[in-house]
């Protein structure tokens, strides 16, 4: 359906540079696609934590990457060290494109869960008592992943590979946002936390106008927190997913007038 989306005013709130493939895929699909990223993504401001955790690879069991930012902040500061990751040395990777940026790199993820929400998880890694895990993750990163492998026996180490801040608001994109969108797309807790931040009341009342589209239930949950409430969350936990969902909404209750101004 080349133009499910046609006519639909659409806000991607993904970091910029990470935005660029659900863009394309969105416009080739007849939105009409606003950019307005809500968070950006940095290097932690002290990294020994994590090239200490990086010096001791050959002591762990499995390493979980959890995203591509935390692959490819890892394998910058392998890089810089002069280190190599040990080829031996499983990996899970949560989610397709975490798994794609690992094989970039060489390495074959063993696990790739199908649900990506922390108890699924866990439960497809098996018996993990006595096993040492490093979890390279986010500053912000929940802690249920840590806690529940723990509580099977794991030993794990939580160390932050980057930051997640806040993006400086785009004059370009809060004007759209203002004249109207149809749908509001989050893609994690973050970019949903920090859209609030970034506009404050005015979050809610453009939500109250706009269907607000999840990548899955954890970020659908941080939503209704924040007084957003989801109308869409997507089945499978990528933007390809969040992409098809957005088409079965809108090939299921067609919107033929245009998005209402924020008040």
């Amino acid at each position: 359906m080349p133009e499910a989306l046609s006519g639909k005013r659409i806000v991607v709130t993904r970091p910029r540079e990470q935005a660029a493939d659900f863009c394309a895929r969105l416009e080739a699909a007849g939105a009409t696609v606003i950019r307005f990223p809500t968070i950006r993504i940095a290097p932690v401001d002290d990294p020994a934590p994590l090239d200490r955790a990086l010096e001791r690879l050959g002591t762990y069991d499995r390493v979980i990457f959890t995203s591509v930012n935390g692959v490819r902040h890892v394998w910058q500061r392998l890089e810089a060290a002069g280190r190599a990751f040990p080829p031996t040395l499983p990996v899970a990777a949560i989610g397709p494109a975490t798994a794609a940026a690992l094989r970039r790199h060489g390495l074959s993820p063993d696990f790739v869960p199908d649900d990506y929400v922390a108890e699924a998880i866990v439960e497809g890694l098996g018996d993990v008592r006595g096993q040492a895990i490093l979890l390279p993750r986010a500053d912000i990163a929940r802690e249920a992943l840590a806690r529940l492998l723990a509580r099977r026996g794991a030993r794990v180490d939580e160390v932050a590979a980057y930051r997640t801040l806040p993006a400086t608001p785009d004059p370009e994109g809060l004007a759209a946002l203002e004249a109207g969108v149809d749908a509001l797309t989050f893609t994690s807790s973050s970019t949903v936390r920090n859209f609030v931040t970034l506009l404050g009341d005015r979050a809610r009342r453009i939500a109250a106008t706009a269907l607000v589209a999840c990548i899955g239930p954890v970020t659908a949950e941080t939503a209704r927190t924040l007084g957003l409430a989801p109308g869409l969350v997507a089945e499978t936990y990528t933007t390809g997913g969040l992409l098809d969902a957005l088409i079965a909404h809108y090939a299921a209750s067609p919107r033929t007038t245009a998005p209402r101004p924020c008040r």
